[in-house]
């Protein structure tokens, strides 16, 4: 295994002070809690979207067995207290997650609704509006248990390639253990999908993202699965997309078993390569993007995280949502980390603390969710890093099972400037997703990659956030998913920039 590299410490500010999040929970309009029985053990998401145009982040709240929520986003001003209004969701029970993506390219977001049951596409209307559109785009979808979504833009289509993940087989008498379902993709013919395409072997997906993880222009299906109902013979999975077929170990993928949960991506070493963090029970995993294959992370990099880092329960924990974000904006990406046991699993942490890594100076990671104030120890499933008071510092809303969702505020004192870039282009694909923007600041460039997926049944659809340290300007590029690229541009910093392709 190489030594990690220790090239940050020449590149990026120093440590800023340990970060601070203020409770708001009490802005919402109501305390939506993810409820439900063993149906409901897993996901629990959270999409944060601009569902009204205003440059304020909304949130769609999965909610189980009860109504899925809508918080309309009505912070006054950047900085200000945060104030969300109840946004009127139409009535949608036995949600498990949701991602935001502009599916039919007219440049409102829409929604993929995962459910325990035919899963849903809802057309936005701009105004925070949403109906379900699901047979008008085509869908047919099975009563099935929905647990991860990815998406992606082929060249050609008018419509996105959309991908379902499903956990156990609700039909399997002999079911859970050694149950695990098949996974569904649909590609558009014309202006409607065809009929599902049957992903198998499946074995319990709680993760997908598509990820031109290799930076040679062409995305790649990853999928991460539990080992807890597959038992025996599964392992982490990615599909190509062009011919549709899954990578084999004698291609040189790696086949690793865990009780997969969660998939984060973004490059920590400054080589534009993305790291792929995979949360689980016990260790979370990161590995280490090598260009022709990825490596396990070296413990001493503290992101194994695999003990509550808080009382005297020294059983495993059990990870869920995790989320690349740089919280203090110096320029280095932290990690957060839901945590929480799958109901009173006896062989893991009852009271088991979400984790908020932040990275240092030599490119380790140090635990400050405690001093943060967000080391909760609910059963967190989903949560979002997004800028909710456009103050250009990331808040954290985090969805719990049985308990009320937390939503917390970033007031973390002498953080660095930021940038967020919002690329754009023509329909059909008006989020530009599979582009990767660059950020040039001195001799330094931070990637990221546009993408809809990852996460624990969430994600996002808004501009990017970049830290930018001391820095009062950077420049910035954004290469499409054609390949073609913009011009390295400079930008002062505390601005969300758009970039039109």
């Amino acid at each position: 295994m190489s030594r990690w590299p220790l090239l940050l410490s020449v590149l990026a500010a120093p440590v800023a002070a340990d970060p601070v999040f203020v409770d708001r929970s009490a802005t919402l309009p109501e305390r939506v809690v993810y409820s439900g029985d063993w149906e409901h053990f897993v996901g629990g998401g959270v999409a944060v979207l601009d569902c009204n145009g205003d440059a304020r982040p909304d949130i769609v709240a999965a909610g189980g067995e009860t109504p899925a929520g809508l918080f309309v986003n009505e912070t006054p001003a950047p900085g200000a207290d945060f104030a969300f209004a109840d946004g009127g969701l139409m009535e949608i029970t036995g949600t498990t997650g949701a991602y935001p993506l502009d599916i039919d390219g007219d440049g409102h977001l829409d929604l993929a609704v995962l459910r325990v049951g035919p899963d849903l596409l809802l057309r936005g209307d701009g105004a925070c509006g949403f109906r379900d559109a699901t047979a008008d785009w085509g869908l047919a979808p099975d009563d099935r248990w929905t647990t991860a979504f990815t998406a992606t833009w082929e060249s050609g289509r008018a419509l996105p390639t959309l991908v379902f993940g499903h956990y156990v087989d609700r039909a399997n008498p002999d079911g859970p253990f050694e149950a695990c379902d098949t996974n569904t993709l649909y590609r558009p013919e014309g202006d409607r999908y065809g009929p599902p395409i049957t992903l198998s072997p499946g074995f319990c997906a709680l993760s997908m993202l598509i990820s031109d993880w290799q930076r040679r222009g062409t995305p790649e299906l990853r999928i991460s699965n539990d080992r807890h109902y597959y038992v025996r013979g599964g392992y982490e999975q990615m599909w190509r997309l062009d011919p549709l077929a899954e990578r084999t170990e004698a291609e040189g993928w790696r086949k690793v078993s865990l009780w997969g949960m969660g998939i984060a991506s973004g490059d920590l070493t400054g080589d534009g390569l993305p790291e792929v963090m995979l949360t689980s029970m016990g260790d979370q995993l990161l590995e280490i993007n090598r260009g022709d294959r990825l490596e396990p992370a070296p413990y001493a990099i503290g992101t194994y995280a695999q003990r509550p880092f808080l009382g005297d329960d020294g059983r495993p924990s059990t990870g869920w949502h995790a989320e690349f974000g740089d919280v203090d904006n110096d320029g280095r990406l932290d990690l957060f980390i839901a945590k929480g046991n799958v109901d009173q699993m006896p062989t893991n942490a009852i009271h088991d603390p979400n984790n908020l890594l932040m990275q240092q100076p030599d490119g380790t990671f140090a635990e400050k969710a405690d001093a943060a104030g967000v080391a909760t120890t609910e059963r967190s499933r989903g949560a979002a890093l997004a800028d909710f008071d456009g103050d250009g510092r990331l808040d954290l809303v985090v969805m719990n099972r049985r308990a009320p969702m937390e939503l917390y505020q970033n007031r973390t004192e002498g953080t660095g400037n930021w940038i967020a870039v919002a690329p754009r282009m023509p329909a059909p694909n008006t989020r530009a997703i599979g582009a990767w923007i660059e950020l040039r600041s001195g001799d330094r460039v931070q990637s990221r990659e546009v993408t809809v997926g990852g996460g624990h049944a969430g994600g996002q659809a808004g501009p990017v956030h970049f830290g930018l340290g001391p820095a009062s300007t950077a420049e910035l590029r954004v290469i499409w998913p054609d390949g073609t690229a913009t011009d390295w541009t400079a930008y002062d910093a505390g601005q969300s920039v758009r970039v039109d392709y």
